[in-house]
């Protein structure tokens, strides 16, 4: 499915979601911002990454995908362990994971698309 500009939407689904969670992760316990804070947002970053690429190859997009569904099961445990660290609130915990799964979906709809 294809946003604006011809963005896929997964690729403007994953900018919102790492949009909202930095205004959360700055919000972390200093002994928590620099671990799972910076590890959180350089994953999510990196499956900015992994998508945009995809959207633009011609060949190789399934690995791609691949690898961005990965890194997304990595955050949602650092996610995870966010809450149970209390570094986040069961409510910002419940949007996150609901913006990850949702993002997850696109992700593997595209995956199927493309083979």
């Amino acid at each position: 499915m294809v946003y604006k500009n011809n963005t896929p939407k997964a690729v403007q689904d994953c900018h919102e979601l790492i949009l909202w969670i930095m205004i959360h992760l700055d919000k972390f316990p200093r002994k928590r911002r620099y671990t799972l804070g910076s590890k959180i947002e350089n994953a999510l970053l990196e499956i900015l990454e992994y998508l945009i690429q995809a959207a633009f190859m011609r060949q190789g997009k399934k690995a791609m995908l691949q690898q961005a569904n990965l890194k997304l099961e990595v955050i949602r445990h650092l996610w995870r362990l966010s809450l149970e660290s209390k570094a986040i609130a069961y409510k910002q915990y419940d949007y996150g994971l609901a913006s990850m799964n949702s993002l997850g979906m696109q992700i593997g709809g595209w995956s199927k698309a493309v083979s």
